[in-house]
């Protein structure tokens, strides 16, 4: 007979009852128990429709939730603004503040819930024969327990969905009676995720209509009639888009004037709006002491003394006002009258005041200023370092730098031709050089000796290559660093290519555009305690930027990680990061001996140039290090026969290595890329394409149409649109250039050391068959990644085949 509570007895409340009841099997509990169970499910949905700020909805009531269901932790992902993913919110007992990143996919648990929208329950989640009856491709990441030591075992996992939208997943785990969450349980969590998609829905209704009324500086604009309040709202779409100024979209786009946006600003300040006036004169009383960097980044101009004060014109007179500058300025002035101005009235004044900057101006109306300037000889070096410090030339390079820096150039490439032919300069963009500018012959060597200067190189050598670097921080406005190359040729002229190393935080690991399948078997593989990991690639393959992503991953205040790097291109807090230099004798071999002597954890070298270096970095692997490094090696199964050939100890090296990633980059499409549905034909030789190593696999020799069946089903699974697959095309328009192509996209090739690959290190097996075994163990060749990236409409065939041979 089921045992029936009895609220209040022996002076407990009916509470206590409720929760000492928990202990019991689901079949003891009884009717008064389901009764207390809602009465407790009630209060939890209660206060969670009290809580008015979203992200504390979960945090609030994240441990009655877990005392109400008797388990001992829960887990709250959040849909991800592109909608791919969900991410952590709230974990309860898991001390990592790293957020949890899940591709909406089978491949995980919660994961599977987001994308199939249903429930699971399950008893047991290292029962992998349970997990692939629910799917395929379902696994539960032990890699979670392996690192907190914890032991999962029961899981109930729901989607919190409003309608048919998705707006995340809550996970409870572990019921404390070490049973299966019953039916109660499984009824109750279905209740809290409606009532979460309500509140959550609710809440970014309030926050929508909020945003929507919120004040801004240009609603005088709609109550002046100049536009309507759809065209704002359009304008500040827009301007969010496009990474805009609103006062930009709205001269540009909706052809508002200056002086028709100024008077909303005056309303929105409380300020009078001051116009700009083609008569002032610069007073060097006022604007010779203060520089024009100091006024622009500063957003004030003092215009003259008036009955109210000086004058002061900013864009924003409430943060100029508040940071109390001005006083500290002019000390002996009493009063300040602050005016209102636009951006383009601000930069016009400060033009007119300052003159037109290093910025101002086209790159050809430069060149037209230095129009008649002087005839190079290429014998006077003192009237050539004269040209060189010319005004307007100076200005010229600058602007070459700037202009490269603002389209995202790799590489500047300046290229004299002999006689009076013009020198021409061209950008590396996205991986292709394009035409800039063609200078005419009489600046050829003042421009060269102008560069040569600004990286301290002899001005006066011109038959050997020399190497140097500019630090323009001390030329113009950009903090940034170019490698400089010049190199002699034919017609007795100097080439000279430039890198742009501009510094910059390193790319989250979730960033790097690996595939779920890569990405998990990275992060399996980089989490070892010690071993050594390459990245392979040519050069400008992104291998640096790959190794401070995976550096990040891991770089917790607990391990001590030390980097050698020529030059250091990516700064991060809590890296210990050292420049070679080899003029004064800082190569890599010297500064890895100087890391094992300070208590390494992780060491990183920038590259693995000789045996020395390699050896090294075998050695410090094999003592307990994470070693990181790069190769210049087109595949990973190569890059292990050319370590091998540099002298390796082939049974040392293969307990070393933990894996080596090979990666190019190929052009991304552009937002104008168009979809179509390929014909059977076209299917059928792209699997084929695909497949072209898999089809040596003992699988797909027995079955090659299966495998090839079982291979489409998948994608269709994965990447498919209403069970269809799709491919796209290049198109082009004005911000991709017409090319069909922005930006470029990692394709990437994964080869993890197991223990068959290792036995083929030892015995010096021929790169044929260390490709055929990783293939065989999970390895997706370069191709194949960029295959699988072309299904998720990121690149096309073209730009695959470009970068990969197979």
């Amino acid at each position: 007979m089921s045992a029936v509570l009895k609220p209040g007895t022996g002076g407990r409340s009916s509470e206590q009852d409720f929760f000492e009841s928990q202990k019991l099997p689901p079949d003891k509990r009884g009717i008064t128990f389901e009764a207390l169970f809602y009465k407790q499910l009630h209060h939890v949905t209660a206060r969670i429709h009290d809580t008015e700020n979203l992200d504390q909805i979960m945090l609030d009531t994240s441990q009655d939730i877990c005392k109400l269901l008797n388990a001992d932790r829960l887990t709250l992902y959040a849909v991800n603004e592109d909608r791919t993913a969900i991410v952590s919110k709230v974990k309860t007992g898991l001390n990592s503040s790293r957020d949890l990143k899940l591709p909406i996919s089978p491949q995980s648990l919660a994961g599977y819930v987001a994308f199939s929208k249903q429930q699971l329950n399950l008893a047991d989640v290292y029962d992998d024969d349970t997990l692939k009856q629910i799917h395929p491709s379902l696994n539960f990441l032990k890699e979670v327990d392996k690192r907190s030591g914890y032991r999962t075992r029961q899981m109930l996992v729901a989607p919190i969905l409003d309608g048919d939208v998705l707006h995340g997943v809550l996970q409870i785990i572990n019921n404390k009676s070490d049973q299966p969450f019953g039916a109660l349980e499984v009824e109750g969590v279905a209740q809290l995720c409606k009532t979460l998609a309500t509140a959550i829905r609710q809440r970014m209704q309030k926050a929508s209509d909020a945003a929507r009324h919120k004040a801004t500086k240009f609603d005088g604009l709609v109550a002046d009639g100049v536009v309507s309040e759809a065209e704002l709202e359009q304008c500040l779409v827009d301007a969010r888009s496009e990474g805009l100024a609103v006062e930009q979209v709205l001269i540009s786009k909706f052809k508002v004037k200056p002086a028709q946006i100024g008077p909303s600003l005056a309303r929105f300040f409380g300020v009078p709006y001051e116009p700009f006036n083609a008569g002032r004169i610069r007073s060097e009383a006022l604007h010779g002491p203060l520089k024009r960097e100091f006024i622009e980044e500063q957003g004030w101009i003092p215009l003259e003394e008036s009955p109210d004060g000086l004058v002061i014109m900013c864009v924003d007179p409430e943060a100029v006002r508040g940071a109390r500058v001005v006083p500290q300025v002019f000390p002996r002035i009493a009063k300040f009258a602050y005016r209102v101005t636009t951006l383009t009235e601000f930069q016009d004044t400060l033009a007119q005041l300052y003159g037109a900057g290093v910025e101002g101006g086209s790159i050809d109306q430069l060149l037209a200023d230095m129009d008649g300037g002087p005839i190079d000889d290429g014998h006077n070096d003192d009237s050539l370092e004269s040209a060189a410090a010319d005004n307007e030339l100076v200005k010229f390079v600058n602007k070459v730098i700037i202009d490269a820096y603002n389209q995202k150039v790799s590489d500047i490439h300046i290229e004299p031709m002999p006689g009076k032919l013009k020198t021409g300069i061209r950008f590396r963009i996205d991986g292709s050089l394009v035409p800039y500018i063609e200078v005419p012959a009489h600046f050829r060597q003042a421009m060269v000796t102008r560069l040569k200067i600004m990286c301290d190189l002899d001005i006066s050598e011109r038959r050997k290559p020399q190497d140097g670097k500019i630090k323009f921080k001390k030329y113009g406005p950009l903090d940034i660093e170019l490698r400089v190359a010049t190199i002699p040729s034919a017609g007795g002229v100097e080439d000279v290519v430039m890198r742009i190393l501009a510094a910059g935080e390193p790319i989250p690991l979730e960033k790097l555009g690996l595939t779920p399948h890569n990405k998990a078997r990275l992060e399996a593989t980089v989490t070892k305690p010690y071993g050594l990991f390459y990245v392979c690639g040519p050069t400008g393959s992104g291998k640096t930027t790959t190794l401070h992503s995976i550096l990040k991953f891991l770089n917790t205040p607990d391990t001590k990680i030390w980097t050698a790097e020529d030059p250091v291109e990516i700064t991060q807090k809590g890296l210990r990061q050292v420049q070679i230099n080899k003029k004064a004798g800082i190569d890599f071999a010297l500064v890895m001996r100087a890391f094992l002597r300070a208590d390494p954890d992780i060491i990183m070298v920038g590259e693995s140039r000789d045996k020395e270096t390699v050896s090294m970095g075998v050695e410090a692997s094999l003592t307990g290090h994470l070693v990181f490094s790069t190769l210049h090696t087109n595949s990973a199964p190569e890059s292990i026969t050319r370590l091998m050939d540099m002298g390796m100890d082939p049974f040392n090296f293969a307990d070393a290595l933990l894996g080596i990633l090979a990666q190019r980059l190929a052009k991304k499409l552009c937002d104008c890329k168009e979809a179509y549905l390929p014909d059977a034909d076209e299917l059928r030789l792209f699997v084929a394409e695909y497949a072209e190593e898999l089809r040596h696999s003992k699988s797909w020799q027995a079955d090659y149409a299966g495998e090839a069946r079982k291979l489409v089903e998948n994608w269709v699974n994965h990447y498919g649109q209403d069970g269809q697959l799709k491919l796209y095309r290049a198109v082009g328009c004005d911000k991709c250039g017409g090319t069909g192509y922005k930006g470029r996209i990692g394709l990437h090739e994964l080869l993890v050391s197991d223990d068959a690959v290792k036995k083929l290190i030892q015995e010096r097996a021929r790169v044929a068959e260390l490709f055929s075994q990783a293939v065989e163990g999970g390895m997706r060749t370069l191709k194949m990644d960029g295959m699988e990236k072309i299904l998720m409409g990121l690149t096309d065939i073209k730009m695959v085949r470009q970068v990969c041979i197979k």
